[in-house]
């Protein structure tokens, strides 16, 4: 017993160590287990009351996505360094339909409501009336229209409503004369999911509606591919108010637009869009975003590389409703180059101005064009009537215009007759080549017989008895020329207009034509046949010679200076973004030199001299600083009234510009003095003299 009860008691002490060991563990998993559940709470805390919003934004991010984005572009200036065209920063509204959905029609009338309320316009190109009756707002080219080109040959187009109209079944192709543009808005409603109200008709908020819808029917089926600009310039009212109401798809960007500091020169600045589906391979391959801004025509074309920039990368991440929630940026765009034109800007305001007022003038009134040239190729003006605004640019409306053609740069891809302004060719052709003499001479009798044919001089039926080159350029005598090509041919004729750069490429950097000079093969290109007998026309520039105004400037700028043949540029320089260095310098590029002796040249030049100081021309130019040499030209088309030509130069003694004018049926070549007389007197007035504006960290030349 006594053993066994020792036993007992030597086991108790062991159980209250063990208990107060269990008591410790216990202690020390409570207080970890509290410490892991304070630690929950802190960051349950954290996440849900300190970060909510910001992990709820997260949450909501639909798309992260990295954008190339354009530098500004460069600026485009004058010879002196007048600003022609800037940029400015504005607002505008652009859509984004799929983030709608079936609310689409909804979220679109409450955008057009609020614009209504704040006075915004809005891009709406659908072509019929803005409320009822309905009506289209052009009488011609809904569906389709036709073009004519120089040689009147008919091409059918058809418009953007008439490709959308056609494939969508709005339209019969058979029938688009007799479709209503009742009829078609009813067609278009159904597309668009409208119902026509009780009576069956369309309000004006309807109308605007399938306006809206019509933009963006063309950029879904493809029909127009530049993106769709609700609204352009909308200030910060607008925009406030559009956030307010949270409109989905309804976006609101900041836009680097074209600033114009001019009304001039529309056709040589050209315009800017966006990248075409056929252009966007070459773009792509250049780094461009596909919804970038370039040039499309003129300069802003021809030296896209200079003012273009170098694009920038950033990274945005959009919200379920398409808005930017952030962006950072991974590399800056750099602005672009700036490029300095050969063009006075003073000088091609009075060009346009005199150019307007003459064509305007005509009973007849059509089109016309002027170039003013310096020696070395350089073009201080250059005007197309009619002319268009860049500030208020609308390229569909103006492309409809097939009648006055207004986007055509006739200057430039209008080809003409010359007219006795080609006389001199003949004259320099004849001279050079030894056929005739300053001193020869040929006895004008009125009419000239050749190959069985007879030729009348424009004076028949009197005549200008005996005439010697200089004679005959300042009287225009038909009969000399005649009688000079007759001895020349038409391949030695040929030889010197292409010397001269006439019917070849001028080189300038923006859209030409190469036109043609008269012969065996431009006929048999034609469909025609040659005869031996029409190198007398071509003489006197008629027969199938068509030449631009600008070969015909720089033709006059070749003869005056001596023989010497530059390519026409438009290029002055081009400047770095901040002006601070000369990234390229222009450099007069000689083509050929016509060779011809000085008493030849003197010849030539003193007929047109004479012509200046002739009762006709005189008047014109009796009240200039400078004396003058001149050629009219008047040339007759099959069908048409005839077309005048005018070509001159100055200052007679030591030559400086040369200045070449066309007017579509406009009488006679003579009739166009008046205005190379203006322009003369803006050239050599002392306020046209112009130094260049000094910019700051710009280098003094």
């Amino acid at each position: 017993m006594n053993k066994r009860y020792d036993l007992h008691r030597d086991k108790e002490p062991r159980t209250e160590e063990e208990s107060r060991k269990l008591q410790v563990r216990t202690g020390v998993l409570v207080g970890i287990f509290g410490v892991i559940l304070l630690a929950f709470l802190v960051v349950l805390y954290q996440t849900q009351i300190v970060h909510g919003q910001d992990y709820l934004a997260s949450a909501n991010y639909s798309l992260q996505e990295l954008d190339t984005v354009d530098g500004v572009r460069g600026e485009i200036l004058d010879r002196y360094g007048r600003v022609l065209v800037s940029n400015s920063v504005s607002y505008q509204v652009t859509l984004d339909t799929t983030l709608m959905g079936e609310q689409r029609n909804a979220i679109l009338t409450q955008l057009l409501e609020l614009c209504r309320e704040q006075g915004v316009v809005w891009n709406d190109s659908l072509p019929v009336s803005d409320g009822p009756p309905w009506s289209y707002t052009r009488s011609e080219g809904v569906f389709s229209y036709t073009t004519q080109d120089e040689q009147g040959n008919e091409t059918v187009r058809i418009t953007n409503l008439g490709r959308l109209a056609q494939g969508r079944g709005w339209i019969d192709e058979a029938e688009t004369t007799q479709v209503s543009a009742q009829a078609l808005l009813e067609a278009m409603a159904d597309t668009f999911g409208l119902e026509p109200g009780e009576d069956g008709s369309f309000n004006r908020e309807d109308r605007q509606l399938m306006g809206v819808l019509y933009e963006i029917y063309l950029r879904t089926y493809e029909v127009v591919s530049t993106e769709y600009i609700f609204a352009e310039g909308v200030d910060i009212t607008f925009i406030s108010a559009a956030k307010e109401q949270a409109l989905t798809g309804v976006q609101i960007e900041t836009e680097t637009a074209r600033a114009y500091h001019t009304d001039s020169a529309a056709h040589v600045l050209g315009w800017t869009g966006s990248i075409t589906g056929a252009m966007w391979p070459t773009y792509q391959e250049l780094g461009y975003a596909m919804n970038a801004t370039v040039g499309r025509d003129g300069v802003e074309a021809a030296f896209e590389e200079y003012l273009h920039g170098t694009s920038g990368r950033r990274r945005v991440e959009t919200d379920e409703n398409g808005k930017i929630v952030t962006q950072e940026w991974l590399e800056e765009p750099d602005p672009g180059d700036n490029v300095v034109l050969t063009l006075d800007a003073g000088l091609q305001a009075v060009t346009e101005e005199y150019l307007a007022e003459f064509i305007e003038g005509l009973e007849n009134p059509a089109g016309g064009a002027a170039v003013v040239m310096d020696m070395t190729g350089g073009v201080l003006a250059m005007a197309s009537y009619p002319t268009y605004d860049l500030g208020n640019f609308n390229y569909s409306e103006l492309e409809a215009d097939t009648q006055g053609r207004p986007l055509f740069n006739r200057a430039t891809n209008g080809i003409y007759a010359p007219g006795s302004t080609f006389k001199m060719v003949t004259a320099v052709a004849g001279l050079a080549s030894g056929v005739i003499t300053s001193t020869s001479t040929v006895r004008c009798t009125g009419i000239y017989s050749y190959y069985g044919t007879n030729q009348a001089c424009w004076i028949y039926p009197g005549n200008h008895g005996i005439e010697n080159v200089t004679q005959a350029i300042t009287d225009s005598c038909n009969i000399f020329f005649y009688d000079t090509s007759a001895n020349l041919g038409i391949a030695t004729l040929q030889d010197y207009a292409r010397q001269f750069g006439l019917g070849e490429y001028t080189g300038i950097e923006i859209s030409e034509s190469p036109g043609r000079m008269a012969g065996p093969e431009v006929a048999e290109a034609l469909g025609q046949t040659w005869y031996g007998g029409e190198v007398l026309s071509a003489a006197i520039g008629q027969s199938l010679s068509q030449f631009t105004p600008l070969q015909l400037c720089n033709y006059i700028a070749t003869l005056v200076n001596g023989g010497n043949h530059y390519q026409a540029h438009l290029l002055k320089q081009v400047k770095s973004s901040d002006y601070s260095q000369v990234v390229y310098e222009y450099e007069p590029e000689l083509l050929n030199t016509i060779d011809i002796d000085q008493s030849a040249l003197d010849a030539v030049l003193g007929g047109m001299y004479d012509l200046s100081q002739t009762a006709s021309m005189a008047r014109y130019f009796a009240g200039l600083p400078v004396s003058v040499g001149c050629k009219t030209g008047t040339a007759e088309v099959a069908g048409r009234e005839a077309t005048a030509t005018f070509v001159c130069f100055a200052p007679y003694e030591d030559p400086q510009v040369a200045i070449a004018l066309v007017a579509e049926q406009g009488a006679s070549g003579g009739s166009l003095a008046e205005v190379a007389a203006g322009i003369l007197a803006q050239y050599f007035s002392t306020e046209s003299s112009q130094s260049a504006p000094v910019r700051e960290n710009t280098l003094i030349r």
